[in-house]
């Protein structure tokens, strides 16, 4: 089981590795970035989603290692979950120049990978980061007459049914947000009890 999980999500590295089709794969290029594909546990039952990788992952390939990252591992310290237990990924899997919101179309080029990606791992819970995250999932999972501003929407539950079972979802915060206003490193600590 544990290799048929590995070897498809290798597959989808793959992929994205040679899109050339992407029109950040040229941006990858020149600047010899990586895509960011996403790390943690293959069996994880929190599957974190952010939108796009920043300047330090595509300098690393891995997900959430800059600042940001670093509030992440925080958060989830203090709800006692281990970051290699669970997955973190984004919906677009290369930077946008200058750390830009991601467009429609990398979105849609990008999002089949994070689809393929969660019918591989099953997770029980998705948190997603922040509101394009936090749109784009609720949308794919059939709750857009849920959908309402982030700030109205962070640290609540939605269950819905995917294909492989019930899940919940839980909209939160990009942990970004709270290097631009530390005060909100108390609601982010609030919001992520949602995740236990």
């Amino acid at each position: 089981m544990k290799d048929k999980k590995t070897q498809k999500l290798k597959q989808i590295r793959d992929e994205v590795w040679n899109l050339t089709n992407s029109p950040l794969y040229k941006y990858r290029k020149k600047n010899n970035h990586y895509p960011v594909i996403g790390e943690g546990s293959h069996f994880a039952k929190i599957v974190f989603i952010g939108e796009a990788p920043g300047r330090n992952e595509a300098l690393t390939g891995r997900p959430f290692c800059g600042a940001a990252g670093k509030i992440l591992d925080e958060l989830l310290e203090s709800v006692n979950i281990k970051r290699k237990d669970v997955y973190i990924t984004n919906i677009v899997k290369d930077q946008p120049p200058e750390n830009r919101d991601p467009t429609i179309e990398e979105i849609n080029i990008y999002s089949p990978f994070l689809i393929q990606q969660l019918e591989i791992i099953k997770p029980e819970i998705i948190a997603t980061l922040g509101r394009f995250s936090m749109e784009f999932i609720m949308k794919l999972y059939k709750l857009e007459d849920k959908l309402q501003q982030i700030s109205y929407l962070h640290g609540q539950t939605f269950e819905t049914k995917t294909s492989w079972g019930e899940i919940k979802i839980i909209p939160l915060y990009h942990p970004a947000a709270a290097l631009y206003n530390s005060n909100q490193l108390g609601i982010f600590k609030h919001d992520f009890k949602a995740l236990k």
